[in-house]
């Protein structure tokens, strides 16, 4: 099974049918699109991928302190728009540092910290089964959404407290359907009598092959096998949910296993180089073992969501459908960049709906894991000459101690990201921040190739992001 492992058994999977077929045409032929660096003026906004965009995104947090008030990516200008606050007299030249790193800047009314507030209000007063709240950086309000379930005075309580938040700091919608979690089932795992989807192949911190799927599936059963019938390939070995997240590392029995780090699409493969964080625009795409692949837009960041089992915290909203058995199942970008794992929801992939997802690299630096076979995992250090993605300066912090602005590219061996001559990720002639592929001698970073992979990795195609099946 292409998606989790290489073993003679037959892989199962539940095909998406035409939801998939159409999907798929949408990320496919796009595997392979480059990216456009921009304008050598310093001031102008760059364009820039998705995986290029989270990067900066990152980095502009941390450069920008607590002016910084969230980022969103623009999917139809292919450009990151950050949002900041008190800005007035620009004394820490913020706005012109976010502009030069390729950025565009908004201006905006409420701060993270505000933002962080009502949440925090939200959860004290309103933490009612069936809703969910999220922080939309695209409005700069926090998204409150209550599902059909929540009526009468249930549904009085979460407007009176959005209310009560004061004028511009949260809006409140109705959804048709039911929060849920999708137990029922990338590829179909079974156990307990519950049917899950697999997310992602991992490297266990001991060394070990293992896997990250949903933790509401972690907790509904011990032993895990790929098909109905079939005896047991895998043990959980860590499982939340709910509380602070909703994942769970599942450790095959087989310590020979070959976890491959590649998303089964079906008729094909899909290279998974690294976890990424997720960015409020980007078009991400779903797999599972009930509705197959299909794609949506990430909507907002750090939800909340109250399921009938729990509250869970630190999710990412999207409006990506899912049904019963998509459980774990994978999120991730046309780049090859696991996303997340696939917690719950409502609505369908008939109607739509809302659906949340547990952040992958949360779930890495929870379980001490890394992604596939030595990819890069939460916690890892992003940048330097040998690093996976990215660039960083001598403190390791992704900031040019000269200039102050945030670097986004690669050293001489990075995995992505451009570099100049010397490997540090800042031109020379300019000390602008290098957004880009890396050179044509580094390892799994050839320019232009979307999947990270160069033409002597291991079987991706150069520019395509797509490995045959096994």
């Amino acid at each position: 099974m292409s998606h989790k492992r290489v073993t003679k058994r037959k892989a199962i999977i539940a095909a998406g049918g035409v939801a998939a077929l159409g999907a798929a045409a949408i990320l496919l032929p796009n595997a392979n699109a480059s990216q456009d660096g921009g304008s050598n003026d310093a001031a102008t906004v760059k364009t820039l991928k998705a995986g290029d965009a989270s990067d900066l995104a990152s980095q502009l947090e941390k450069l920008l302190g607590d002016a910084f008030a969230g980022s969103y990516y623009d999917t139809e200008g292919q450009q990151l728009v950050v949002n900041v606050v008190n800005v007035s007299g620009d004394e820490n030249n913020v706005i012109v540092q976010a502009k030069k790193a390729g950025a565009k800047v908004r201006e905006v009314e409420n701060s993270t910290a505000e933002l962080e507030a009502a949440a925090k209000t939200l959860k004290t007063e309103a933490t009612i089964t069936g809703t969910a709240w999220a922080v939309d950086p695209k409005t700069n309000k926090i998204l409150v959404t209550a599902d059909s379930t929540v009526t009468g005075t249930k549904w009085d309580k979460i407007e009176s407290t959005v209310q009560t938040l004061g004028s511009g700091m949260a809006t409140i919608q109705k959804s048709a359907g039911t929060f849920t979690t999708k137990v029922a089932g990338g590829d179909a795992i079974f156990g307990g009598g519950a049917r899950c989807s697999l997310g992602f192949n991992v490297t266990a911190g001991d060394g070990s092959p293992a896997f990250l799927t949903a933790g509401h599936c972690g907790v509904a059963a011990e032993k895990w096998s790929d098909s109905e019938a079939g005896e047991p390939i895998a043990t959980v070995d860590q499982a939340t949910f709910p509380g602070d997240g909703d994942f769970a590392l599942v450790k095959y029995d087989d310590p020979a296993t070959v976890a491959a780090s590649e998303v089964n699409l079906g008729d094909q493969t899909l290279a998974i180089t690294q976890a990424a964080e997720a960015t409020v625009g980007t078009q991400v795409f779903r797999m599972g073992s009930t509705t197959g692949l299909n794609d949506g837009q990430v909507l907002g960041l750090d939800a909340t969501v109250n399921y009938p089992e729990g509250t869970v915290t630190g999710l990412i909203q999207t409006d990506v459908c899912a049904e019963p058995g998509d459980s774990g199942g994978s999120l991730f970008t046309q780049d090859g960049l696991a996303i997340g794992l696939t917690s719950g929801g409502s609505g369908d992939c008939t109607v739509g709906g809302e659906t949340f997802f547990q952040p992958v690299t949360t779930a890495l630096e929870a379980v001490g894991a890394t992604l596939g076979d030595g990819g890069v995992g939460a916690g890892d250090a992003v940048g330097g000459e040998e690093a996976g993605a990215g660039a960083v300066d001598e403190n390791g912090d992704g900031i040019d101690d000269q200039t102050g602005e945030a670097i986004v590219g690669g050293g001489e061996e990075a995995g992505a990201g451009a570099v100049d001559e010397n490997g540090d990720g800042i031109d020379d002639q300019t000390g602008e921040a290098i957004v880009g592929g890396a050179d044509e001698n580094a390892d799994g970073g050839a320019a232009g190739n979307a999947d990270g992979h160069d033409q002597n990795d291991n079987g991706a195609q150069d520019g395509s992001g797509v490995t045959e099946s096994h």
